[in-house]
């Protein structure tokens, strides 16, 4: 016990200096049985070959250019996409939230469409736009939207009617009540939704490439699949994973947490 204490100091001194480290630890056990599976050759080594084989293939086509020009095409559909859907996705959940008029005649539709899975356009979509990015962005467009809907409007609702009431009673205007009391209110609703729909997202652009792409990273997973290469496939999965773990963990999990605390719904 006493030789563990100074251990578990040096860790937790080490992970407060160098916060990468308390993320890389726990895929430290995950590596080591995925390389002992493979030297074992449990599985052929053409149908699970290990990490050696992945961090070659990962240099090989980072040097060819291949990965880096792939991993462009995904970002840029996914922020395109991302972007429209969010432009779309606010202004409409603040007018349903805010509008009984409007949510009386637009929510059966938006529950109607939401239903719809953003894979199930995809046939119509073949035949209206055919193999490209208008068919890939509408995708994406269409699954970002739904998430910040919906959390806008609960953002809005959540808003105390008593914030409402004080704001008029000091003679604000519609526009100055939607500014200054029903956008901050409903903003952490809306950073969550934010947050939902772009991990949302970011699997439909890859089920989009898979399908429908000709280039990124579901298009390398899916032509690795025809050429019979699974270390391919496991290098595409395992940059999936990172790509997002950075975008959520580093980015849009500390906009949530920052959110939340500027307006009181998160404790430090």
């Amino acid at each position: 016990m006493n030789v563990l204490l100074p251990i578990w100091s040096g860790y937790v001194r080490l992970t407060t200096r160098f916060p990468i480290v308390q993320t890389l630890v726990p895929f430290i056990p995950v590596i080591a049985l995925w390389w002992i599976v493979s030297a074992a050759e449990v599985f052929p080594k053409v149908f699970f070959p290990g990490p050696v084989e992945v961090w070659k293939s990962f240099v090989s086509l980072t040097y060819k250019g291949i990965l880096p020009d792939y991993l462009e095409d995904s970002l840029i559909r996914l922020a395109v996409g991302a972007l429209c859907g969010i432009a779309l996705g606010i202004p409409l959940g603040i007018l349903i939230g805010v509008s009984k008029r409007a949510h009386t005649a637009l929510w059966p539709v938006v529950l109607f469409f939401q239903a719809i899975g953003d894979i199930a356009w995809l046939p119509i979509l073949l035949i209206w736009f055919g193999f490209g990015l208008t068919t890939m962005t509408f995708v994406i467009v269409y699954t970002v939207m739904f998430p910040v809907i919906f959390n806008t409007v609960l953002g809005v609702r959540s808003v105390p009617l008593d914030l409402f009431r004080a704001a008029q009673s000091l003679g604000a205007s519609k526009f100055a009540i939607l500014k200054e009391v029903t956008l901050p209110g409903a903003l952490p609703n809306i950073i969550t939704g934010l947050r939902n729909g772009l991990g949302f997202g970011w699997r439909a652009l890859i089920a989009t490439e898979i399908i429908v792409g000709t280039s990124g990273i579901g298009f390398l997973m899916f032509d690795a699949r025809r050429a019979g290469s699974v270390v391919e496939i496991m290098l595409g999965m395992i940059i999936l994973g990172t790509l997002w773990y950075i975008v959520d963990a580093w980015i849009l999990a500390p906009i949530e947490r920052a959110t939340g605390q500027r307006w009181g719904t998160v404790q430090k």
